[in-house]
């Protein structure tokens, strides 16, 4: 009997998944407040130095960190999809993959060096 073969797949299924759920919950909640509630005047708008306060704080980094990260792949699988099946190019299957889930991994790294290492 051949050995089976394993797929990454449900590994990149997981990670859509949970960037789904991140910008779903998280991301229209924050662009409420900080965008839109804030400058109008429905809430009082956070202060600059307390803002500040908070990113630094290394749960608050990490929960941000999480949720780009989450939404990156989120988007990463979506667009993959999208060019694969909904444009037809399966042809360029292996570009496609290595573009989207490399931009996704890049932002993820970029993510990482402004919150642990600028901040």
């Amino acid at each position: 009997m051949p050995a089976a073969q394993h797929s990454t797949e449900p590994f990149w299924w997981a990670l859509f998944g949970a960037g789904g759920v991140a910008a779903a919950l998280v991301l229209p909640v924050l662009v409420l407040v900080l965008f839109i509630a804030a400058p109008l005047g429905w809430v009082a708008a956070p202060e600059p130095d307390a803002l500040a306060a908070l990113v630094r704080h290394p749960l608050a980094r990490l929960a941000l960190y999480g949720v780009v990260a989450l939404s990156l792949f989120h988007w990463a699988h979506r667009f993959r999809f999208t060019l694969y099946d909904g444009l037809q190019l399966k042809h360029l299957e292996a570009l496609i993959v290595v573009v989207c889930y490399g931009g996704a991994l890049a932002g993820t790294v970029w993510a990482a060096v402004v919150l642990f290492w600028i901040l």
